[in-house]
């Protein structure tokens, strides 16, 4: 397992020579968020899609 730095660095790395800050963060933001729900759902903090569709309905009125 790759530590937090060299994890980073590798996101970097695997961008396009041109690509900007903001293309560069949004990259990281992502992983990070990957990172954190697959995390969630190894810790069993989940619902389900019914939950979610019922959560998101609340939202829309």
């Amino acid at each position: 397992m790759s530590t937090v730095k060299e994890r980073v660095s590798e996101i970097v790395q695997a961008q396009p020579d041109d690509s900007s800050f903001d293309e560069i963060f949004r990259e990281l933001a992502f992983s990070r968020m990957v990172e954190q729900g697959l995390e969630d759902s190894r810790q069993g903090r989940m619902i389900s899609n019914q939950e979610m569709e019922h959560r998101i309905r609340t939202w829309q009125k």
